[in-house]
């Protein structure tokens, strides 16, 4: 995920690539942005190379290369929380946006991309876990083993979709949940393409 100030450095960086053929000097980004020293754009730098976003190339001058010259930055939505526990209705309301490169969250480029807040310990078995955003394309098919955005018999939830003998139910990655057989309706609202974890307080201070 970027923050606003980092998805700025980053956009600029790419408009003088695309269209001087140049990366622009830390001096310049300073200057463009009117940072007190380059101290706060080395910060910058060293957070989109960690995120994945730039690639700094020792013994280089202007050595700040953007991760793919097709690299399009989205904002996906955040649609509250969906629960990944027992079915449960999820709020359809917008809490905030994540921002990706496109190519990095394995959707279609024409695909409608939304995200969801994980809620539970139900997919623990396929790495998914409480707090976590799923990033999801809106679509009303899936494939059997596919990890799907569902709504069953009016309940929305995050399972693995699977057929068996011609009949689709929910599967759980967790084997103290039960599979979720449709009594009525079992509807797909979006397939998982990819996973965002926000690093924790712990772990970021002991890196």
């Amino acid at each position: 995920m970027l923050t606003p100030g980092q998805k700025k450095v980053l956009h600029f960086i790419q408009t003088e690539q695309q269209a001087t053929g140049l990366t622009p000097s830390t001096r310049e980004i300073q200057e463009h942005f009117g940072f007190a020293s380059q101290t706060s754009v080395m910060q910058y730098l060293a957070a989109l190379e960690r995120k994945g976003f730039l690639q700094r190339h020792a013994r280089k001058a202007r050595a700040l290369v953007t991760s793919g010259t097709r690299m399009r930055v989205v904002d996906i939505p955040i649609y509250g929380q969906i629960p990944a526990g027992m079915s449960t209705l999820a709020e359809e309301n917008i809490e905030g946006h994540v921002t990706l490169d496109l190519d990095s969250i394995n959707a279609s480029r024409t695909a409608r991309t939304f995200a969801l807040r994980v809620r539970g310990d139900s997919m623990i078995g396929a790495h998914i876990l409480d707090g976590d955003v799923v990033i999801l394309e809106d679509r009303q098919t899936a494939k059997s083993g596919d990890i799907v955005a569902a709504l069953i018999d009016g309940e929305t939830t995050l399972k693995r979709y699977v057929t068996e003998r011609g009949r689709p139910f929910l599967k759980a990655e967790n084997p103290r949940f039960p599979n979720l057989v449709p009594a009525q309706e079992l509807r797909i609202q979006g397939v998982m393409t990819s996973l965002v974890r926000k690093q924790s307080t712990a772990a970021r201070s002991s890196a």
